[in-house]
């Protein structure tokens, strides 16, 4: 295991903000592929998962927005 300053050593960036930029990644990344799943859902007809699914998609981008947030307070 890669302690935080070995860590900063190879990567120039502290475990923290490594961590929340990979909260941010993911997090933005499942929004995005969260819209072909609805298309999907839709084009089944299927709108409790569509539903479901912008609820996911919200949930997401609220973590992303989050993230920003602290992200830039960090920087």
């Amino acid at each position: 295991m890669v302690n935080a300053s070995q860590s900063r050593a190879n990567t120039g960036t502290g475990n923290t903000e490594y961590n929340l930029v990979s909260i941010l990644y993911h997090s933005l990344e499942e929004a995005a592929t969260c819209e072909q799943y609805m298309a999907d859902a839709e084009q089944q007809n299927d709108q409790d998962i569509a539903q479901f699914l912008r609820e996911v998609q919200d949930e997401d981008r609220r973590r992303a927005d989050r993230a920003k947030q602290l992200l830039k307070n960090r920087l």
